[in-house]
């Protein structure tokens, strides 16, 4: 799956204007013009769906700032083409750009129930409470047609195992079924993230996932439901979404939701020539001033992968931001977001042993 887009160009619906090099490529290519041939304009950049052969679907981390050590990724790459993404560099192990290849050129885990019934199977298995759809999201469009996810918090609802989910999409209400079944025994949390609750802004900060009203409608419906939810201001940016948070935590707290977080932009690898290129297009009169508050946060860079500082940075700018988060959660009332994962293991059960292996000694 070669990358067949080069240059700059906005994509209606699209979030990246571009395809960075893959950083693993030992060569790059670069377009020339040279007086005797000119590509076509490209005015369409298609979707490709492949399956993912993975051998195994838990994937464990040690971060000690993310509050989970285990987690599950139904999908590779997202179509909801959110620019800041900061799953977006995973693309490049497999040969793509984190750029407009991320968005279009998707890859599903085919085999996830499967695999996954065997690993919670297996002797040894201690249960934690699992993150479902981390680094990407697992309510994306593409969800509605495969399930995956679905399949995958069904075998958890089964087997009575904790889980956890952060969602940009309003597909999840899909699913109230089985995590109404979860919530009564504590054994699922939700975090609705919401960037901005201006339209335009996600229009093109976050052009395929559901609108900032669709978000707050999820948010009461889950707990209309009975199903913990919290809102995660994911990510903050500055200059362009940072004035929000105070709004943002009431319009939360007014459908129902109970906990709340907040993370400050984050531009790893790719992610910063991506988010330079959409302040570009979208906010030239600011782009200078967004990138100067970024770096104040950042140690003068534009990323700093610190543990204890890559999610909310440091400097006085950052320490406004946790000033301000921290006065507007309390005055509305929410939790802390870390007593989400305060979910039960007790109630869990491997899954049944496949009844052909059981007549095999018959």
């Amino acid at each position: 799956m070669a990358r067949n887009f080069m240059g700059h160009q906005v994509f209606k619906g699209r979030g990246a204007a571009s395809n960075p090099a893959v950083r693993f490529d030992a060569m790059t290519r670069e377009p020339t013009h040279d007086g005797w041939y000119e590509d076509e304009i490209v005015e369409h950049i298609s979707e490709t769906v492949l399956p993912d052969r993975a051998r195994s679907v838990i994937t464990s981390n040690n971060s000690p700032d993310v509050g989970f050590d285990r987690s599950i990724n139904p999908y590779r790459g997202c179509s909801h083409g959110c620019v800041y993404c900061f799953a977006r560099p995973t693309h490049a192990y497999l040969g793509l750009s984190p750029g407009l290849d991320f968005e279009t050129k998707l890859f599903y885990k085919a085999d996830a129930v499967k695999i996954l019934e065997a690993e919670l199977a297996k002797p040894k298995y201690v249960c934690k409470p699992i993150a479902l759809g981390i680094n990407t999201d697992g309510y994306q469009p593409l969800e509605k047609r495969l399930e995956i996810t679905r399949g995958i918090l069904a075998v958890l609802a089964r087997c009575r195992h904790p889980v956890t989910i952060v969602t940009k999409g309003a597909l999840i209400v899909r699913d109230m079924d089985l995590l109404a079944d979860l919530a009564k025994d504590r054994l699922v949390s939700v975090m609705i993230s919401i960037t901005s609750l201006s339209s335009d802004i996600k229009r093109t900060l976050e052009p395929r996932a559901a609108s900032p009203q669709a978000r707050l409608r999820v948010i009461r419906q889950l707990t209309q439901a009975g199903i913990p939810v919290g809102v995660l201001i994911a990510p903050v940016i500055p200059a362009i979404t940072d004035h929000e948070i105070e709004d943002i935590l009431a319009a939360a707290k007014d459908a129902g939701g109970s906990s709340a977080a907040y993370v400050l932009l984050r531009l790893p690898h790719e992610v910063k020539i991506l988010f330079r290129e959409w302040l570009g297009v979208h906010y030239p009169d600011r782009a200078k001033h967004v990138m100067s508050l970024i770096n104040q946060a950042r140690g003068g860079k534009d990323y700093d992968s610190e543990f204890g500082q890559r999610m909310s940075g440091t400097g006085p700018y950052a320490e406004l931001l946790r000033t301000r988060f921290e006065l507007a959660r309390r005055k509305c009332g929410f939790d802390s977001a870390r007593e989400r994962y305060d979910l039960t293991t007790a109630l869990f059960r491997p899954p049944a042993p496949d009844q052909v292996q059981l007549t095999l000694g018959l």
